[in-house]
């Protein structure tokens, strides 16, 4: 069977080496495991990949207090118990399989089409979480205790997983996963992913927008630097400005800096930057 590729999409544009890896974890069928600053399209790669090569996502936020159990299974006993009492169910109160509802992960291994399974922010886990993750996802199997029935992958799903490096991941998960680190892009992908969003920008607007952007963010001390994404909703803002639109104006302004910057001390410190004359020059 000729294996699925990734070559990026209308609103996801793909490096080389970014390709390189999803395709071939993809071929191996190995957890790709991502990281970057937020706002560098780790999540959306994920996205990206289910909506190009029509796939269903299926979507694990990790929270710090989070067992393996619940991405894996939930067995509800407070509604069998209730069915029990009041007996107007048309569930088998006696089928304790009546009451056992998938988890993200066991939805991926159940699906009935290959799946991408996005593990996102696995870095807010505990470390014991991670490594029994990921010795299910090695096994593609795991046990309901309640029924005593194994569950298994009908389809081994493509796997992403993303950290923001706020906690060091173990080495025996990092040896069971590929890396790559997504790197804030460049001005010239950055032109790219704009102009994937914006096909009909007009000229002076990207390049002005771009450059004020990239300057923005290298305001020294700034806790919180704008990522793609407020670029993006900050051009949108611009497009929907008659003043701004062209862009001939952000060369003597720049308006909207609360789209940009979301902390007071960010926001006011790059007030003041812009404030001093020849800032951007």
């Amino acid at each position: 069977m000729e294996l699925s590729r990734f070559s990026g999409s209308s609103r996801y544009v793909l490096d080389e080496e970014l390709s390189k890896i999803v395709n071939i974890s993809m071929a191996l069928e190995m957890p790709l495991l991502l990281k970057g600053e937020p706002g560098t399209g780790k999540t959306m790669l994920a996205h990206a990949i289910a909506g190009e090569l029509g796939m269903p996502l299926i979507i694990l936020n990790v929270k710090s207090n989070m067992k393996l159990v619940e991405a894996l299974y939930q067995y509800d006993t407070l509604t069998r118990l209730n069915d029990s009492r009041f007996g107007d169910s048309t569930r088998n109160v006696s089928d304790i399989q009546e009451y056992i509802r998938m988890g993200k992960i066991g939805q991926a291994f159940t699906s009935d089409e290959r799946a991408v399974l996005l593990i996102d922010e696995i870095d807010k886990a505990e470390t014991e979480f991670q490594d029994d993750m990921l010795d299910v996802l090695d096994q593609m199997q795991f046990d309901i205790i309640e029924t005593d029935a194994v569950v298994r992958a009908r389809h081994r799903p493509v796997i992403i997983i993303t950290s923001n490096a706020k906690k060091d991941l173990s080495d025996p998960f990092l040896g069971r996963c590929n890396f790559h680190h997504i790197a804030f892009p460049e001005e010239k992908m950055m032109r790219r992913i704009i102009e994937s969003h914006f096909p009909d920008i007009p000229e002076k607007l990207a390049e002005n927008a771009i450059r004020t952007f990239y300057e923005l963010r290298g305001i020294d001390g700034v806790e919180k630097k704008p990522a793609t994404r407020e670029l993006i909703n900050w051009l949108r803002a611009l497009q929907a400005d008659p003043d701004f639109r062209k862009g001939e104006m952000l060369e003597r302004e720049i308006p909207y800096l609360g789209v940009l910057f979301k902390k007071s001390a960010d926001y006011l410190k790059s007030m003041q930057l812009i404030s001093k004359r020849g800032f951007f020059r």
